[in-house]
């Protein structure tokens, strides 16, 4: 899996590929980030951007909620 691209990725597609990759392969979106050499908090603004929250006690990254 190749997230170099992240910052240009269908909004669609890029949920399910972090969350595949932090099931299967990391313990966190950090170490995820680490590994695959992304800017941290170009990953976390990306996510956000997209309407996503990293939820770091169940590893993954889900819909903002509405509130």
């Amino acid at each position: 899996m190749n997230l170099s691209h992240f910052q240009t990725m269908d909004p669609n597609l890029l949920p399910g590929l972090i969350n595949t990759a932090l099931r299967n392969d990391f313990e966190s979106l950090e170490d995820l980030a680490k590994t695959h050499g992304l800017d941290w908090e170009a990953l976390i603004g990306r996510i956000n951007e997209i309407g996503y929250d990293y939820w770091a006690d169940i590893n993954q990254i889900r819909p903002r909620r509405v509130q």
